[in-house]
């Protein structure tokens, strides 16, 4: 990592940060840590199901018990689940997919003549809060935006003769740690939404939630974090990163021809944007839901990685024409396997990271684990706002072992939205409080998938760069995030706010 040297006794904060540094950088090479990792789920699992540990799942009285991956049917499944697990991994696909699009934009130079255009005359300060801002509101389009935003930040921070590093790092903590942060509904509303009303009727079987039960508070959410995310990225990211020492791209002045291929673009963008909302703002549109009308359940919600490809694809053939940087189909190919030849790091990475998850999903580790913490809480028998707190914080720590908000919020909603009910907080509460919850540790566990995304791309710019340098660069957000969120949520329990339209903290 390039750091700026700082003269005198360095501050306990930065002496804690490069601990961590030092100590994750020690770890072997990603790779064979996650062959590593797997390994040792592995063991763990024929250790655990030897000595018996289970966990009962709540709402169905289903005994969860630990599975032996290293018993005959075990080895068996490993082996033939082995290239399964590797192209169903979610974020491949979206990663291949994605590049295509944004590589061809970059290869053509349409990313380069667009932040001359844009970027290069917006005043440097408000740089990072935007890209925050961006981030937090990108995930209205699910895990596409760790993909797209990332790569994109860091060269507009290239591009202003700034560390690119810290343009991927400032927009990963800002997608993963405010990731149920928002100023729009999105499909992650609607998806716990399912899951807390399944929870809900337990208690009262004609409950019926709005996916908007935590509209206002993550609102205020979304700006709280863009303050306090632009306050981490200047007091902690840019003076550990310093000054990139590498090749710096910085734009020049842009010229005639790329003004009218800019022009050009502009012109497709604009056409496929008006085709797309043709396509969705009608109840009968073409990519809204064919059943209800709906449109946060619609094909074009769940088409975002191709609708995002061609966002990007079809104005870069109409940038690159017009500036003649293409002149055959030939020109094309050779740009599109440049492209996704830079991911072929990412590519391996994948290979073996889809191997651990998907061990560590069979042996039900993660699910005994998150039952477990949750019967903890519920012993130590908080109320008010410490056993909300402690609700808190039990989600952030099953976090880092169960990426998935739909698969922790399935196991925990059971347990925690009617006893909470019963104390009279609405599911409106407990729903927020998980969200919190949920995100807080997202940036610095390797059990997201897109963690992996990010180390293939920090390597463009540093090819030696390791898990400890982006833990220690990406933990200052969790810990800042963690405070900044459980006051506000402090704040709202206390004052009695409204949590959405119509809900409230209270089911009375």
């Amino acid at each position: 990592m390039n750091q700026l040297e700082i003269p005198g006794k360095k501050k306990l904060t930065d002496r804690f940060l490069d601990f961590i540094e030092k100590a994750g950088n020690k770890l072997p090479d990603p790779i064979t840590l996650f062959v590593l990792m797997a390994a040792l789920i592995l063991l763990l699992s024929w250790l655990m199901s030897l000595i018996g540990i289970s966990a009962v799942r709540p709402g169905t009285a289903e005994k969860i018990e630990v599975v032996n991956l290293l018993n005959q049917d075990g080895i068996i499944r490993i082996l033939t689940e082995m290239l399964t697990n590797f192209t169903s991994f979610p974020p491949l696909g979206m990663v291949v997919v994605s590049m295509l699009g944004i590589g061809l934009a970059e290869q053509t130079g349409l990313i380069s003549a667009l932040m001359k255009k844009t970027v290069m005359s917006a005043p440097q300060k408000l740089v990072i809060p935007v890209i925050i801002l961006t981030g937090l509101v990108g995930n209205v389009a699910a895990d596409a935006a760790f993909i797209v935003l990332p790569p994109i930040a860091a060269l507009i921070f290239m591009s202003l003769g700034r560390n690119p590093l810290v343009g991927l790092i400032v927009t990963y903590a800002a997608i993963a740690g405010g990731f149920s942060a928002n100023l729009l509904i999105s499909s992650l509303d609607v998806l716990l939404l399912g899951i807390t009303d399944s929870a809900a009727v337990i208690v009262d079987p004609s409950y019926t939630g709005r996916a908007t039960m935590n509209y206002y508070f993550l609102i205020v959410s979304t700006f709280m974090l863009m303050i306090l995310g632009t306050w981490v990225a200047k007091k902690f990211t840019e003076p550990r990163f310093g000054s990139y020492t590498g090749k710096l791209e910085k734009l020049e002045t842009i010229t005639e021809s790329e003004k009218k291929g800019l022009k050009w673009a502009g012109v497709v963008t604009t056409i496929y944007i008006i085709l797309l909302l043709i396509a969705v703002v009608p109840e009968n549109g073409l990519l809204r839901d064919p059943e209800t009308g709906g449109f946060l359940s619609s094909p074009f919600m769940s088409g975002i990685v191709p609708i995002m490809l061609f966002f990007f694809l079809l104005p870069a053939l109409a940038y690159g024409i017009t500036t003649k940087g293409l002149k055959s189909d030939k020109d094309v190919a050779e740009k599109l396997f440049k492209s996704i030849a830079d991911m072929a790091p990412f590519i391996v990475l994948a290979f073996v990271a889809a191997q651990m998850i998907a061990y560590f999903n069979w042996s039900n580790i993660g699910s005994i684990m998150a039952i477990k913490g949750a019967e903890l809480l519920q012993a130590l028998n908080f109320t008010g706002l410490p056993m909300v707190i402690g609700f808190i914080i039990i989600c952030a720590m099953v976090n880092l072992l169960i990426a998935s908000a739909s698969a922790k919020w399935a196991l925990l909603a059971p347990i925690f939205v009617p006893m909470f009910m019963y104390l009279n907080y609405s599911p409106a509460l407990t729903q927020a409080a998980y969200r919190v919850g949920d995100s807080i540790t997202n940036p610095i566990t390797p059990m997201l998938a897109y963690f992996a995304i990010l180390l293939a791309f920090a390597r463009r710019y540093d090819k030696n760069i390791g898990i400890g340098t982006l833990i220690s660069a990406l933990l200052p957000y969790s810990i800042v995030f963690a405070v900044g969120w459980i006051v506000l949520f402090g704040i709202w329990f206390l004052f009695g706010l409204p949590l959405g339209p119509g809900d409230s903290i209270y089911l009375k």
